[in-house]
């Protein structure tokens, strides 16, 4: 049985995020899809003293309302050098800052790439590294695809050769689950309820704020808080 995912690169995002990786044979990164401004494609939640902060790479925008992701720019080339900096100031005393510290510094400031899909593809493949996620991480790009909005997606299925379909639960308000069942793909929708909480800094628990600081303040022991290693 293989299982598929199709999702939108996002900045790093969430551990739920991850856990919908590490349950995919195969992600296929939708960047074909129309770039959103105020989402999570070039920004995330981290937590700092001073509460949650966002983490923001400035892309072009003027002029370029219908763009696709994998067609953004970023407009400042020194967001890493500041989104690095912030990190070290708000995470240098968590428990396992100092043993992931060169891996992340080299992520941020060797980063040369000028498109968000690209910056995003480069974190995804190191945090799934890092967390032992050995899913395969292609691009829509790579498929000819199908017009229709669920029928891009069970054409991709039979593309790939999956049997089952891996989709966030917000979908089931829009997929056409029988075009699935006709073509003979499972659909199944990811539950990101009952996460534990993990030691964390900075005041009230919060899940909902990028893998990083699940890293950070757990380290190697990052995947016994999230729920597809158990």
């Amino acid at each position: 049985m293989k299982t598929i995912v199709v999702v939108q690169s996002f900045y790093l995002p969430w551990k739920g995020y991850f856990d919908r990786m590490q349950r995919a044979d195969e992600v296929i990164l939708y960047d074909n899809a129309q770039y959103q401004r105020r989402f999570w494609i070039n920004r995330n939640q981290i937590k700092s003293a001073g509460g949650l902060s966002w983490l923001t790479i400035p892309v072009i925008v003027k002029g370029r309302f219908k763009q696709a992701i994998k067609d953004t720019k970023v407009a400042d080339p020194n967001w890493n050098a500041r989104h690095w900096e912030f990190l070290r100031r708000c995470y240098g005393k968590a428990p396992f800052f100092n043993e992931c510290k060169d891996q992340f510094e080299d992520l941020f400031l060797n980063c040369r790439e000028e498109y968000i899909s690209r910056i995003n593809f480069r974190f995804l493949s190191a945090l799934c590294t890092n967390l032992g996620i050995q899913s395969k991480l292609t691009w829509s790009m790579d498929y000819e695809l199908a017009p229709g909005r669920t029928e891009r997606l069970v054409d991709l299925c039979q593309k790939v050769k999956a049997d089952v379909y891996l989709s966030g639960p917000t979908a089931k308000a829009y997929l056409q689950e029988e075009l699935f069942h006709q073509a003979g793909i499972q659909v199944e929708y990811m539950d990101y309820s009952g996460y534990p909480p993990y030691p964390q800094l900075f005041g009230p628990f919060r899940h909902e704020v990028s893998i990083i600081d699940l890293i950070f303040n757990t380290g190697h022991r990052a995947r016994e808080y999230m729920k597809s290693f158990r």
